[in-house]
């Protein structure tokens, strides 16, 4: 089993460990949203160390979250989310995949996230900035590549997952920085640093997503149960 592939056997236990220990350690309900937003992606692409030439492709994300209290001013803030993903890069040296005689790549990724953030408000007003950081699993649900080959002929087909092809899993580390209003409302900045290769090849490319994106959400509000108490006549 390839080495990286341990280190996200190791990310998911750590994970599920931290969700059991804040889930069965508070009583506080959560509160759930949905958000969206454009993003852009690329990939630190190396052949034989070599840093190859990349260029960002255009997609976006959505998903869910839910956002968990923990400490003051502290929530664990899950989220699940489909992201579109890619990159274009052109090669400078040559390795496969794509193919042994690829000089460029353009690729469109889709891929399924998990991500296990912590969140902190950066104060005690209902409007505030907050900041997540975390870890996100990442699942390469289907991809497409096109590509030219030294003899000028294009070559467009479905990548391949496999063993000796394109990796199905990865790990990421996100960062994000955004605005919550008093009504739920929030908007943020982030940044998805890849830091397993999706590359299982042997000899092959190192490949690591990168993802700069926009989000809109809203988490929506808890309705209050009131027991009426009084005496009845």
């Amino acid at each position: 089993m390839p080495q990286h592939r341990h280190r996200i056997t190791r990310v998911i236990f750590c994970v599920i460990s931290c969700i059991a220990i804040v889930l069965t350690g508070n009583t506080q309900s959560p509160q759930f949203g949905v958000f969206a937003g454009p993003q852009m992606s690329s990939a630190n692409y190396f052949v034989t160390e070599s840093k190859q030439s990349t260029e960002y492709k255009y997609g976006f994300h959505a998903g869910f979250t839910m956002k968990v209290p923990f400490e003051t001013n502290l929530y664990f803030s899950p989220a699940a989310y489909y992201s579109m993903k890619g990159y274009k890069a052109s090669f400078k040296k040559y390795a496969y995949p794509p193919d042994m005689d690829a000089i460029d790549n353009d690729t469109r990724i889709h891929t399924f996230n998990l991500a296990f953030l912590l969140q902190y408000n950066m104060g005690s007003k209902p409007s505030h900035f907050f900041l997540k950081a975390g870890p996100v699993l990442d699942f390469q649900l289907k991809g497409k590549e096109t590509y030219h080959l030294m003899n000028g002929n294009t070559v467009s087909k479905n990548m391949v997952y496999s063993f000796g092809e394109y990796g199905r899993y990865g790990a990421s580390l996100f960062f994000q920085l955004g605005f919550e209003t008093r009504s739920g409302f929030f908007v943020a900045g982030q940044y998805d640093l890849g830091i397993t290769d999706i590359n299982n090849a042997d000899l092959g490319p190192r490949i690591n997503h990168r993802v700069f994106g926009l989000t809109f959400g809203t988490y929506f509000k808890n309705k209050k149960i009131v027991l009426d108490t009084r005496n009845k006549e």
